[in-house]
């Protein structure tokens, strides 16, 4: 394993600390202290917290502009240029992806340098003194929620994944540490950190100062996706017990809203600017500042095409964020999110549709494209929709279609049960299970959500069909035809393969 993995020598090499302002996590370099004199107060611990926090801002861990390792994996999204940067990125969408792939080395080492960053937390918190008890319990309880939601990334991108939850300070912890955890001692690694978090005196919201931090919701939501992964992904033994688990969880984060339907926040106030830090739909996010060189949103600038101007005052050069042709399809005429979400572009070289679901085209962004955006992680339909797959796999569709509705009636579209009389959607969704995909997809489309929701409602062979059921001209120069059995998991980076093929064994069908 590529000693970057895990191994901490001093907080300015694998540790950006982050100081809090008002309502934003910033980073900060304390003059590079050394680790093992740092932690002397409780404020050092909280730079320590925000430092972890930091990490996820990265396009290589889960930021705005990680959608290379989800959206461009699925159906929702590619790229039609297969030379740039050695025709790595176009990998991915093309399902060529080589275990020697830059790219998805560091998508792997950047995860594991933020879980080193919760690790260095987790191993200090107690070494200085607290005001409040309650303050020591809450750092950790954040700390171990975000090392939960990075492992959830891991293990469901990988299977199999190295699980180190200390310090590692020697070559030889290093090495002991250096092989793959099966992936069902991964999962209840995450579901016992997030049951330390839930234990916490966190809010069940934060307020608009603390706006990038977790909360009680975020963690019950969180539970309740992992437990409905693994009822779906998992052995099925205990596939019930799984469920009802979700179900549980996602109804403790349902009866927190601090709104009465959903339908009384529009879909379009979930993704304004100006409503970012009071929108209740939110349930946490990772906080931009408009305007700031370093701290802004580029994902409204960068997805703008070539003649465009809704997305940002910067001018657009290229195509944006392609959107294939298969999801401008599933969109339902009339469906409200569409014309939010997509535009075509007509530029003589572009002609294309891209993304438009992320916008600030205002002065305070300037024609830099510093925008205010920020990057949504878990938001309330999310969780309504999940309790809509909870009740159609436990039997309980009646239940399951109420929930589906909610996020209907607010997208303008008619309820499921109207829907049956269409002979369209009946035919593209004859079942309950794929209405609710397809709701997931519209609604959430660019969230980075799509790839996972793929994996969760097909079985490996299920899902080849469903993906070589569609037509290879929706989807451009990307070859339905590579997909595979092996698609599912993406294979260990070359380098870290090549330490000890053992214990790093690669996954199969990339050998």
């Amino acid at each position: 394993m590529n000693k970057r993995f895990i191994q901490m020598a001093s907080l300015v090499t694998l540790l950006s600390l982050g100081s809090c302002t008002k309502n934003f996590v910033v980073e900060y370099d304390p003059n590079a202290v050394p680790t093992e004199i740092y932690f002397q107060s409780e404020n050092d611990v909280k730079l320590a917290v925000n430092g972890v926090y930091q990490s996820l801002r990265s396009s290589n861990t889960v930021g705005e502009n990680s959608g290379l390792f989800t959206d461009e994996r699925s159906d929702d999204t590619g790229r039609n240029d297969s030379q740039s940067n050695a025709g790595e990125p176009f990998q991915f969408n093309d399902f060529s992806l080589l275990p020697s792939n830059t790219y998805l080395k560091n998508h792997w080492l950047a995860l594991y340098e933020a879980i080193s960053r919760c690790n260095l937390v987790l191993d200090n918190v107690d070494k200085v003194s607290y005001s409040d008890p309650a303050t020591k319990v809450n750092y950790q309880a954040e700390v171990k929620f975000v090392r939960a939601f990075l492992y959830f990334q891991l293990v469901r991108k990988w299977g199999d994944v190295p699980l180190v939850l200390r310090q590692l300070k020697t070559k030889a912890e290093v090495d002991e540490h250096t092989f793959r955890e099966k992936k069902e001692k991964v999962y209840e690694q995450i579901v016992s950190d997030l049951k330390d978090a839930a234990g916490s005196t966190l809010p069940d919201h934060q307020p608009s100062s603390s706006k990038g931090h977790t909360s009680k919701v975020a963690i019950n939501a969180l539970l309740g996706k992992v437990y409905l992964t693994m009822a779906t992904t998992l052995d099925q033994t205990n596939r019930t017990t799984n469920l009802n688990l979700a179900k549980t969880y996602l109804m403790e984060a349902y009866n927190k809203k601090a709104f009465s339907q959903l339908k009384d926040i529009p879909y379009t106030d979930v993704f304004d600017v100006a409503k970012k830090s009071t929108n209740s739909e939110i349930i946490w996010q990772i906080v931009n500042r408009q305007g700031d060189v370093t701290y802004s949103s580029s994902i409204a600038a960068n997805n703008q095409a070539k003649g465009e101007t809704i997305n940002s005052l910067k001018p657009g050069t290229g195509v944006g964020g392609n959107v294939t042709m298969d999801l401008v399809k599933e969109y339902e005429e009339g469906d409200l999110r569409k014309d939010f979400s997509i535009k075509f572009a007509n530029d003589a070289s572009v002609k294309d549709w891209f993304i438009t679901k992320y916008r600030d085209a205002s002065s305070a962004a300037s024609t830099l494209g510093y925008g205010g955006n920020d990057w949504i992680l878990l938001r309330y339909a999310d969780v309504i929709l999940m309790l809509a797959e909870v009740h159609q796999y436990l039997g309980d569709e009646a239940t399951a279609i109420q929930y589906l509705n909610m996020v209907r009636e607010r997208a303008g579209r008619p309820t499921y049960q109207n829907m049956q009389n269409d002979a369209t959607y009946k035919s593209k969704y004859p079942t309950l299970k794929l209405a609710i995909l397809h709701e997931r997809r519209v609604e959430l489309a660019f969230e980075h959500q799509r790839w996972f929701d793929l994996l969760r409602t097909f079985t490996a062979q299920e899902l080849v069909s469903y993906m070589k059921s569609k037509s290879q001209a929706d989807f451009g120069i990307a070859k339905l035809s590579n997909f595979g059995t092996k698609d599912i998991y993406y294979p260990i980076p070359f380098d870290e393969n090549k330490l000890n093929p053992e214990k790093m064994y690669q996954n199969p069908g990339y050998n």
